[in-house]
């Protein structure tokens, strides 16, 4: 699998479409199917989620949704302790950063005399976590997910992750979920899972909010609730970007793009640089080591379809190049990184340095990776702690500063067609 360096001004409208645009999933094609599972939920709750994993377990009933604590526990001894530890470590990171964002609870200003004003924050009721589940493991979503909710205040935090054969939770997922503080488990996943929190069952909790990464069939689902439920950014496959000059080492690059795109066919990995030595050794390494690698079918999709090595003809290039494209993760290789992230207007997550691969944020750094991808980055940010809490504003007037506003709330309102509104001024001054 060869591939080779291009120069930016090189590229045709058509290629630069392409990149852009790269793995946008187009759900259109699925959405009457997941419409009819999400309405289908709706009318009749946990009888559709027990007749969809049949397959798993012909004996199903309500029981089997949710997790025990009997199952947690043997969750435990499933795992390699390491792996417990490991978890433990991480959540501990992601947990001290998270605590970081955390804003004062109140605060107010006199706007003039006898007219104070503010605001409040007020974490939600109950939130859902989606993780993805199946046939693989993603345990450190959990985390990320959940330890915000906690940080914040969240009352219940309830988490939804697709069963394995007999009913049964990944274990890695379970531990993860009882080290983070997760509330509840329900072992349903997809459109259902989904669907299940937006609406509530007769199992499962109606929530406030989805949160969590999956797959396009997941990402329908939650735009299809959005109204009912709040929901984080739609999220599409991986994606990152490096942005490197001439100090870049390019074994580690190289390295670097690979992983990116190991997630999944329609992952993304973009470099660009202004040094076109370095893009060329980068391409060569690429080429050398992709016959020894595993899973050669998905980096070779990833690689042909939205992936690419890009030649800037300088910094302003590059910097133009990765705000346009606002990537889910960015890495930067320069000289001075801190000067250069001046310079960034768009992206989920910043990693700068020789040092901090996309990977650490992944699992362990602290930072969240729950991330906007497909130039979402552009409106929407990481997963937080703000996504779990609400700005209720609040206001006390006293009668001489209601008397300062009067004239102007009035004349307003009747300017508007709303004499009742003036009316319920007027009347404090009878």
């Amino acid at each position: 699998m060869k591939i080779k360096p291009i120069k930016i001004d090189d590229l045709s409208p058509e290629q630069r479409r392409s990149i852009m645009e790269r793995s946008m999933e187009d759900i259109s094609s699925i959405y009457d199917d997941v419409r009819k599972i999400v309405e289908d939920i709706r009318q009749r709750g946990d009888e559709v989620a027990l007749e969809h994993y049949k397959k798993h377990k012909p004996d199903i009933s309500a029981a089997d949704l949710e997790a025990t604590e009997e199952e947690i526990q043997e969750a435990y001894k499933q795992l390699d302790p390491e792996v417990v530890d490991c978890l433990k470590i991480a959540a501990e990171n992601i947990e001290r950063f998270h605590t970081a964002q955390l804003e004062r609870e109140m605060w107010s200003i006199e706007v003039k005399p006898g007219i104070l004003a503010g605001r409040i924050t007020r974490p939600m009721d109950i939130v859902g976590c989606y993780i993805p589940g199946g046939t693989a493991a993603y345990p450190s979503s959990i985390l990320m997910t959940v330890l915000p909710a906690k940080v914040a205040g969240v009352g219940e935090i309830v988490a939804v992750t697709p069963p394995l054969k007999g009913m049964k939770a990944n274990p890695a997922t379970l531990v993860a979920a009882d080290i983070a503080g997760c509330d509840r488990i329900f072992k349903v996943g997809g459109p259902w899972g989904v669907a299940c929190l937006a609406f509530g069952t007769q199992t499962m909790p109606k929530v406030d909010k989805i949160v969590g990464p999956g797959n396009k069939y997941v990402t329908a689902a939650k735009m299809l609730v959005y109204g009912i439920v709040d929901i984080d950014s739609p999220a599409g496959p991986s994606e990152a970007l490096i942005l490197a000059d001439e100090t870049g080492d390019p074994e580690l690059i190289a390295i670097d793009f690979l992983s990116q795109i190991e997630h999944d066919p329609d992952s993304a990995a973009v470099l660009v640089t202004t040094s076109e030595p370095l893009a060329t050794k980068v391409c060569e390494i690429i080429t050398r080591e992709f016959d020894a690698l595993d899973r050669k079918e998905i980096l070779e999709s990833a690689l042909t379809k939205h992936s690419c090595v890009l030649i800037a003809k300088d910094m302003d290039q590059a910097i133009d190049f990765t705000n346009e494209y606002a990537t889910e993760h960015l890495e930067i290789v320069t000289q001075d990184p801190f000067i250069t992230l001046n310079r960034i207007k768009h992206a989920g997550s910043i990693f700068m340095g020789p040092y901090a691969p996309v990977p650490v944020g992944d699992y362990a750094s602290g930072t969240n990776h729950v991330l906007p991808t497909g130039q979402c980055a552009r409106m929407f940010s990481g997963l937080s702690v703000d996504d779990f809490i609400k700005k209720p504003t609040f206001q006390y007037l006293s009668k001489d500063g209601l008397e300062s506003l009067k004239d102007v709330v009035t004349t307003l309102a009747e300017a508007e067609g709303l004499p009742l509104h003036a009316k319920a001024v007027r009347a404090r001054f009878k």
